[in-house]
C-alpha cells in the first residue's frame, strides 16, 4: 500500500439505476473493473483505490446535490492522452450528456489545460484531463 493513496470514495445518488447506467462506460473506458455490486449499491476499482455509489434513502432525497454547496465540488480523473478526452468528448455528445464550459472547452481550466467537464445524473461535476 502506497501511503496517503484513496483507499475509496463513496458517493450516495439519487437513483442507482441510473447512476450504474451512467458510470459504466466511462469507468470502464479509464479502465476500472466493477468491484462490488449489492442491491443498494456497486463499486468500481482501479489499482488500490475504488469508487462506490450508494442509493440514499428516500428521506434524504429531499435536498438534491449541488457542487456550490458545502462537500464535494468535483471529482477529476487523468487520461492518458487528449485523443482519450476527444473520445470521451464524442461519447458524451452521443449520450446527451451535459458538458460544461462549452464555450471554453477543452481549455476551460487554462491555455494548459486540455480537459472536459460534465455532469453525471445528479450533477456531480466530474473532469477528465489530459497530462
Amino acid at each position: 500500500m502506497s501511503n496517503g493513496v484513496i483507499h475509496h470514495i463513496e458517493i450516495n445518488v439519487s437513483n442507482l439505476k441510473n447512476t450504474v447506467d451512467f458510470w459504466t462506460w466511462f469507468l470502464d473506458d479509464l479502465g476500472y473493473k466493477v468491484y462490488q455490486e449489492w442491491e443498494k449499491g456497486q463499486s468500481w476499482k482501479l489499482g488500490q483505490t475504488y469508487i462506490v455509489f450508494v442509493q440514499a434513502e428516500e428521506r434524504f432525497l429531499d435536498v438534491p446535490y449541488h457542487r456550490c454547496r458545502v462537500g464535494l465540488n468535483h471529482l477529476a480523473f487523468h487520461a492518458s492522452s487528449r485523443a482519450q478526452v476527444d473520445k470521451v468528448v464524442s461519447k458524451l455528445k452521443e449520450k446527451g450528456t451535459n458538458i460544461l464550459y462549452r464555450d471554453k472547452h477543452p481549455f476551460a481550466g487554462g491555455p494548459d489545460h486540455y480537459a472536459v467537464y460534465f455532469e453525471d445524473p445528479d450533477r456531480i461535476k466530474i473532469e477528465l484531463v489530459a497530462p
